[in-house]
């Protein structure tokens, strides 16, 4: 779930995930041109707490076994989870939630931290802005920040105007060939 938590990527592609993708001294995950749904390569640099989580799957590894994330048993790569997802939904008090969210979940987290929409697209595996916008979905909080963070910006922007101010006739001042205002000589 933290994997898919912070990359959005697919089930099919976390379950497949092998460790021959995996460079954990560097701390990357790469998937290779057709190991994805969308047939492009993909890399993910892992931040501590994805280290932390491939460490822990690389001290409970099967030698025999390729795969990043094994079934309960140990056995294989993890198949169907569906019951265990959902018994995990309802012992968190959120209901039923579809896996798939993640995907949503980590771009739309991915660019109100400030990652180029380019690069969440990048992690994530997706094509098309048009997916972007889909997954981007604006909350009333995301509102809220904006006007925070506007309001921040344009008291940063302004300063004491040293003169005063006076109420200006712009017909005086109109360009008379374009009919605009002309503020060369105007005196604020």
């Amino acid at each position: 779930m933290t994997f898919a938590y912070d990359t959005g990527w697919r089930i099919s592609e976390i379950s497949g995930l092998t460790w021959a993708h995996v460079n954990r001294p560097e701390g990357i995950v790469r998937l290779e041109a057709g190991d994805t749904k969308n047939d492009e390569g993909r890399t993910v640099c892992m931040d501590e707490k994805l280290k932390e989580v491939f460490k822990h799957q690389w001290q409970k590894r099967s030698n025999l076994l390729p795969y990043v994330f094994l079934n309960e048993a140990g056995t294989d790569k993890i198949k169907r989870f569906n019951k265990a997802w959902k018994t995990a939904c309802t012992k968190a008090g959120i209901g039923i939630r579809l896996f798939h969210h993640f995907r949503r979940t980590a771009v739309r987290n991915m660019v109100r931290a400030g990652t180029p929409e380019r690069v969440a697209m990048m992690v994530s595996g997706y094509k098309t802005r048009s997916v972007s916008r889909r997954y981007n979905i604006v909350s009333e909080a995301d509102l809220k920040l904006a006007a925070q963070r506007q309001e921040a910006y344009l008291q940063a922007q302004t300063g004491t105007i040293a003169g005063t101010m006076v109420n200006l006739d712009l017909k005086k001042h109109l360009n008379k060939s374009q009919n605009q205002p002309s503020f060369r000589n105007m005196r604020l």
